[in-house]
C-alpha cells in the first residue's frame, strides 16, 4: 500500500511538472520573446509595403486614414488613436480602443447605478473610468518612447562607427536593424526598408518622425538631411549628436533624483484624501454619507475635486524640469 501511495505520488508530480513545462513551452512559442520579436517584424513589414500595392502614393508607409475601414473613416479622430497606438507599439485597432473605452465607462456606472447610487456619481465614475483606455495608450506610448531616447545614443555610435568604417547610410540603418534591441531597432528597420524598397531618405526620415516624435529623433532626421544638401563627415557628426544626446540624459537623470522627494510629495498628497476616506467609509459609514444625501454634499466635493485638479497640476508644473 506504501509503495503504491509512493508511485502514485510520483506519477502525479511527474504529471504535473510535465503539464507545467507544456503550458510554459506553449506559451513562450505563442507569447514568448522570440514570438513576439517575430511578430512585430512581421508587423512592421505589413506597414511598411502594404499600401505600396494599394495605393499610387509613393511611400511604402500606409496613411492612417487608409488602414481606417468601415463606420470608422467617418468617426472622428481615429487616424490620430492610429496613430498613437503605432507610437505605443501597440496593435489595437480603433475599434478595440474605442469599444474598450465605452466598456470601461459602462461597467462602474452600471454597478454604481445597482448599488443605489446617486445619478452623477456614477455618470462622473463612468465618465473618469472611459479614459483608462486612453492612460494606458499614453503610458505605453511613453515608456516606448523612453526606451528609444535611451538606446538612440548607443545606435548613433553603432551608425557612425559604420559610416567610418566605409558603409554607406542604408548599411548603417541596417547594422542598426540588425545588432540593437528593441524598439529602436523596429523603426530603424523600417526605416531601411523603405529606404530599400526605393523610397527617397528624405520620405522614410520623415516617416521616422512620425512614428518617434522625439527631439532626439528630429535632431538625427535633421542633420541628416542637411548633411545631405551641404555634404560633411556623416560619421562624425552622427557621434557627435549621440554623445550630445547622452549628456542630455544624463543631465536628465540628475534633475529627476534632485526632484524625487517633490514629485513623491506629490503622489502622497494626491492618493491621501481618496485613502482617508476610504477608512473613514470603512470604520464609520454614517460619517461621509451625509456628502451625498445633503445637497450641499455635491457642492463640497466638486470644489474639493476642482481644488485637486489644480494642486495636481500646479504641483507637476513645479516637479517637472524640461532638460
Amino acid at each position: 500500500m506504501d509503495l503504491t501511495y509512493a508511485l502514485f505520488a510520483v506519477l502525479g508530480f511527474l504529471s504535473a511538472a510535465l503539464f507545467v513545462e507544456g503550458a510554459y513551452l506553449a506559451w513562450n512559442a505563442n507569447r514568448g520573446p522570440e514570438a513576439s520579436r517575430m511578430e512585430r517584424r512581421l508587423r512592421a513589414v505589413a506597414q511598411s509595403g502594404g499600401g505600396a500595392a494599394q495605393t499610387n502614393e509613393p511611400t511604402l508607409l500606409r496613411d492612417d486614414a487608409a488602414q481606417l475601414s468601415g463606420i470608422w473613416k467617418h468617426f472622428p479622430h481615429a487616424a490620430q488613436v492610429t496613430t498613437l497606438m503605432q507610437q505605443a507599439g501597440l496593435t489595437w485597432k480603433p475599434s478595440d480602443f474605442f469599444g474598450f473605452s465605452a466598456l470601461c465607462a459602462l461597467l462602474p456606472a452600471v454597478a454604481l447605478a445597482l448599488a443605489s447610487a446617486p445619478v452623477w456619481v456614477a455618470l462622473c465614475s463612468g465618465g473618469a473610468a472611459m479614459f483608462l483606455p486612453l492612460w494606458l495608450v499614453l503610458h505605453a506610448r511613453k515608456k516606448r518612447l523612453g526606451a528609444i531616447e535611451r538606446t538612440l545614443p548607443d545606435a548613433l555610435d553603432l551608425m557612425a562607427r559604420a559610416m567610418l568604417a566605409g558603409h554607406a547610410f542604408p548599411g548603417a540603418l541596417r547594422m542598426v536593424a540588425d545588432e540593437m534591441p528593441a524598439p529602436v531597432c523596429d523603426e530603424f528597420r523600417i526605416v531601411f526598408q523603405e529606404v530599400n524598397y526605393g523610397v527617397d531618405i528624405a520620405t522614410a526620415l520623415g516617416n521616422l518622425t512620425r512614428r518617434v516624435p522625439t527631439d532626439d529623433i528630429r535632431y538625427f532626421v535633421i542633420s541628416v538631411l542637411i548633411q545631405r544638401e551641404t555634404g560633411g563627415n556623416l560619421g562624425e557628426l552622427l557621434e557627435t549628436i549621440g554623445n550630445l544626446i547622452r549628456a542630455r540624459l544624463r543631465l536628465q537623470g540628475t534633475v529627476r533624483v534632485l526632484s524625487a522627494e517633490g514629485r513623491l510629495s506629490a503622489g502622497i498628497l494626491v492618493v491621501l484624501p481618496f485613502v482617508l476616506a476610504g477608512v473613514l467609509q470603512l470604520i464609520n459609514p454614517s460619517f461621509l454619507s451625509v456628502l451625498w444625501q445633503d445637497d450641499a454634499g455635491a457642492y463640497v466635493i466638486g470644489a474639493a475635486g476642482a481644488a485637486m485638479v489644480i494642486g495636481v497640476v500646479w504641483i507637476r508644473r513645479i516637479v517637472r524640469v524640461h532638460v
